[in-house]
């Protein structure tokens, strides 16, 4: 996984760096099928815009955040990745269900 962090009108310190590796990694140990995440942080006179690009196999999440605080909208935006790779993964899944084509249904026998 591929982690970008870069900072509009702001300098991106190791303490924020390390921060916003710990929120992704949660991201990562519910789907480890991750390529790539740009994370965009921006400080406008009283908000904080934390956006974030995600690129998993066969798909890309886009999240953007508004906060007063960086480090809550940090949070926000982890928890909003989150519960958006889950529904990837559980659609993903539903999909591939084993059972569910052609091939694994039983013909009924004529008499």
């Amino acid at each position: 996984m591929n982690l970008t962090i870069t900072g509009h009108h702001l300098e991106i310190t190791p303490a924020i760096r390390d921060y916003v590796t710990s929120k992704i990694d949660r991201m990562k140990r519910h789907f480890d099928q991750v390529i790539d995440v740009n994370v965009i942080m921006t400080v406008e006179k009283l908000k904080h815009v934390v956006e974030a690009n995600v690129h998993l196999s066969g798909k890309d999440i886009f999240v953007q955040v508004e906060e007063a605080d960086m480090y809550a909208a940090i949070d926000s935006l982890a928890d909003k990745l989150d519960r958006q790779v889950m529904k990837h993964k559980e659609k993903q899944s539903s999909s591939h269900q084993a059972g569910s084509g052609i091939k694994h249904q039983t013909v009924a026998e004529q008499e």
